[in-house]
């Protein structure tokens, strides 16, 4: 199955979810609701919200708060994006021009302030402490991602190890909150719970390392970047890590000082040594067993057609090509 067959299984709660989106992104000022509107609309997979749905309706969940909670991680989402882009410099997500581009750093740092402050208006809404905990959780073990990540930027001497941690807080967090909360909406056991949570952790960890793979693919543009954007700013990413431990005395001094001075001016050479060393397919086969992962963590989950969906969203995380 196919990641839009898969959407279509949540056709309508996901149509329920953008009704939600739109009516909560209004505001009394016009530059927020021109900024929210323009990165929300931007062709994003709605990936994290499918995962709350899925979950929701896999225990058999028949109310509503699916549809809110979905909501409130999409906003954090772009929260997250329009403050990650201010950081970054980035001219360009999705194929689209990025919103700092637009309207300014300052615009999208604010605005993006007023996406989380309306997710965490709307968390209270929902009436579960439970709830509140999870998400405040994960709020902050995003910044404390972000910040890790600006310490490992230009640091050639950044492992394996501490870059999975970094990703795992970064991005698969909020995977993680997706997933754990449709079980707990749905009044799920710790087991159950912790095995959503589980799930959800080991999927977005997979997703993030085909972004790396697919951020060297020479014949790969569906991303909306340009080859090699995570070395122009000087991340040093599994592919990279991969090569300076698997490579020759060239081609770890050629990353090393790729991964110190960022930039561009070096990258086709870079990228035979990634290839050469077997680190694409080293990072490819990482995510394939994250993905694993995953799927071991649903064996308590009843079998249903969402269940299946959520196994197929896995196998879509470590292989798709955009």
């Amino acid at each position: 199955m196919d990641y839009e067959a898969i959407k279509a299984l949540a056709r309508d709660d996901l149509q329920a979810v953008n009704r939600e989106i739109e009516a909560r992104l209004q505001s009394d000022v016009a530059l927020i609701n021109q900024m929210v509107s323009y990165i929300v609309h931007s062709g994003g997979k709605r990936l994290r919200p499918v995962l709350v749905l899925l979950g929701s309706r896999a225990f058999g969940y028949e109310g509503s708060a699916h549809i809110r909670l979905a909501a409130i991680i999409e906003f954090i989402h772009t929260a997250t994006l329009l403050h990650d882009d201010v950081v970054d410099a980035s001219e360009m997500r999705r194929g689209h021009t990025t919103a700092n581009t637009i309207w300014g750093n300052e615009a999208s740092v604010l605005v993006g302030d007023f996406l989380y402050s309306r997710a965490f208006e709307m968390m209270v809404e929902v009436g579960s402490m439970r709830v509140m905990e999870i998400l405040a959780r994960t709020t902050n073990t995003i910044a404390k991602g972000e910040v890790m990540q600006l310490l490992n930027c230009h640091d050639p001497e950044t492992t394996e190890e501490h870059y999975i941690e970094v990703i795992r807080s970064k991005t698969a967090n909020l995977f993680q909150a997706a997933a754990q909360l449709s079980a707990v909406i749905a009044n799920q056991g710790p087991e159950i719970e912790q095995a959503m949570a589980a799930y959800g952790m080991h999927l977005g960890t997979a997703f993030q390392l085909i972004d790396d793979v697919l951020d060297y693919g020479r014949e790969n543009h569906d991303l909306g970047k340009n080859i090699g954007d995570d070395l122009a700013e000087g991340k040093p990413t599994l592919p990279l890590i991969h090569t300076l431990r698997q490579g020759n005395n060239h081609q770890r001094e050629l990353i090393r000082s790729a991964i110190e001075e960022g930039g561009l001016a070096q990258i086709e050479e870079v990228m035979d040594a990634i290839e050469s060393t077997g680190s694409i397919t080293y990072t490819a086969r990482r995510a394939e067993e994250e993905a694993s992962r995953a799927i071991a963590a649903l064996t308590a989950i009843p079998d249903s057609p969402y269940k299946q969906a959520l196994l197929d969203l896995a196998h879509f995380s470590a292989h798709r090509n955009y």
